[in-house]
């Protein structure tokens, strides 16, 4: 027995010791612990402080919820295959009247001689990268945009759009942001939670700053750049088939060999090539000639490699334009046909190559988006939560105390023992997993307290009724937790289910409640049952015989 004893009590010292560090020190990632953290109150409150992640409501900041304008996709997506559409049906000679969209996802094509329209149709099917349903209306072919098709653009762009603004939150040197998924299937929003930032105005203004990102050609025959505005649009107007088919765009970029900004104009074509929902991955890299020069390696999505492809390899020796909000940022040359990934060569410094990556990775948002919520929490307002939360744990926990300690005397103790060590391992477990601590989470923590005394309240009432039916005190002991144990499980599983629930319908402070909640109850299976009867098992054994114990 003294070895089991020995045993069960050195568990819980390395239990013990294991959470207080992990609550208390500092963490490896950050130093290693020193003589200061043992020694000085306000390093042990400062350690606490940075171990426990506060939630927005808690600290203080701002609370968005964009929703992304997925129909804006459809139309843009619409756009540039009308573009296409007609200048791949020019190429291949098939006759018709006009293309034109007749509705978000829709093109219509008017022939004038139905015999080419399985041609027509096969050319949408082979080239365009996307599922398109067509049926025959007379004179017109009517090409709709496959639901399931416009469902995958959607997600992409939400998608997309949730890394381009991660990318600007981290940008914005925001510490611990949470960026999600928000709604349920179909709403396309996105929630943005900025501990520390209490001014949305600034914060809005960066997240949804334009951004709009697009590879074009330049137009053959042209030089880059022109002095004035006047002499590009003039040159546009000299091009085969006229200025409507170029734009006229301003150009910045630095010279190769001057290393001097150069601005100007340039006359690319008004097609993309692709676009930023196009571009799947961009970074830079050394040359791989060796050499201070850096490159960008790019991969683009299955359907933009493809209009790439095509594109770049008519293309070769010819100028592509990386166009930002609708000004040429830089305008390498094209080397060979790109696909699924090509380089972007120039003169680059490291930086330079970085900045540009950047571009070309988180890119434009696919589509505007709108602020559909927006709240602002205080510090002020989060330290009176915190105040007050505390101080109702505290209330809790002291109330709890003097009961046990009045009500069952001495087992009390073992209870107390118990609960304390209870709410360290839930402390430790948030730490461990980094888990964030809202209001409702402190409500968790105070129900935490209620479900460890309830714990105790069944094992020390059937330990009662074994003595009032004349059972000895070791026996009355050992029979009150096997038969409490069953009971402790069944309410503990039902509830921990419960809180799973929670944790995976709910949103952010709804959350914080599931973790802590379940943490705790976790946290009390081992307390209730294993520690409190390590408790009795050693005052059991202190003598012979017990003959009473203080319940």
């Amino acid at each position: 027995m003294q070895r089991k004893i020995r045993t069960r009590t050195l568990i819980i010292l390395a239990v013990t010791i294991v959470g207080l560090y992990v609550v208390f020190m500092p963490s490896p990632k950050t130093r290693w612990p020193g003589v200061k953290d043992f020694t000085s109150w306000s390093q042990v409150k400062q350690n606490l402080s940075d171990n426990i992640r506060l939630g927005l409501d808690l600290r203080g900041g701002s609370h968005l919820v964009m929703q992304v304008q997925t129909d804006d996709v459809i139309r843009n997506i619409t756009d540039k295959n009308i573009d296409a559409a007609r200048a791949k049906l020019q190429e291949k000679g098939l006759p018709f009247t006009d293309v034109k969209k007749t509705g978000p996802g829709q093109i219509t094509v008017s022939v004038e001689d139905t015999s080419k329209n399985s041609d027509i149709i096969r050319e949408f099917e082979n080239n365009f990268g996307i599922v398109w349903k067509s049926r025959e209306v007379g004179n017109d072919i009517i090409f709709t945009l496959d639901e399931i098709e416009q469902k995958d653009l959607r997600e992409r762009a939400t998608e997309q759009a949730l890394k381009i603004i991660e990318n600007r939150v981290n940008a914005f040197g925001v510490a611990e942001p949470t960026i999600q998924r928000h709604g349920g299937e179909g709403t396309y929003q996105i929630l943005i939670q900025m501990p520390g930032v209490d001014d949305p105005e600034r914060v809005k203004n960066t997240l949804n700053a334009e951004s709009n990102l697009e590879l074009k050609l330049v137009a053959k025959g042209t030089q880059l750049p022109y002095a004035t505005k006047e002499e590009t649009e003039a040159a546009a107007k000299a091009l085969p088939g006229g200025a409507e088919q170029y734009e006229v765009l301003p150009y910045r970029d630095r010279s190769d060999t001057t290393g001097q900004i150069q601005n100007g104009w340039g006359i690319v074509e008004k097609r993309a090539v692709v676009g930023g929902i196009d571009m799947r991955d961009a970074r830079a890299m050394s040359n791989q000639y060796g050499g201070a020069n850096y490159q960008i390696n790019f991969s683009l999505t299955p359907s933009g490699a493809q209009r790439f492809g095509d594109a770049t390899g008519k293309n070769v020796g010819e100028r592509l334009a990386i166009v930002l909000n609708n000004e040429i940022k830089s305008a390498p040359t094209i080397q060979s046909q790109i696909t699924d990934s090509g380089q972007i060569t120039g003169s680059f410094t490291q930086r330079q190559a970085e900045d540009l990556a950047l571009v070309l990775r988180s890119g434009a948002l696919p589509a505007k988006a709108i602020y559909l919520e927006e709240r602002t929490v205080g510090p002020s307002l989060g330290a009176d939560s915190i105040r007050q939360g505390v101080t109702a744990s505290v209330v809790g926990l002291v109330a709890v105390v003097l009961f046990m300690l009045f009500y069952y005397r001495m087992s009390g103790v073992n209870a107390v023992l118990a609960l304390i060590l209870n709410l360290v391992l839930l402390l430790a477990v948030m730490v461990l997993f980094n888990a964030t601590l809202t209001l409702p989470g402190i409500a968790g923590v105070i129900l935490t307290i209620g479900m460890g005394v309830d714990s105790n309240v069944l094992i020390f009432e059937r330990i009662r009724e074994e003595l009032r039916n004349g059972k000895v005190v070791a026996s009355a002991v050992e029979v009150g937790f096997e038969k409490a144990f069953l009971t402790i499980i069944d309410t503990h599983v039902t509830t921990i289910v419960s809180a799973v629930f929670l944790f995976v319908f709910g949103t952010g402070p709804i959350r914080g409640f599931a973790v802590t909640l379940v943490a705790g109850l976790l946290a009390n299976l081992f307390t209730a049952v294993f520690v409190s009867r390590t408790i009795f098992m050693w005052h059991l054994n202190r003598s012979a015989r017990v003959e009473a114990i203080s319940i």
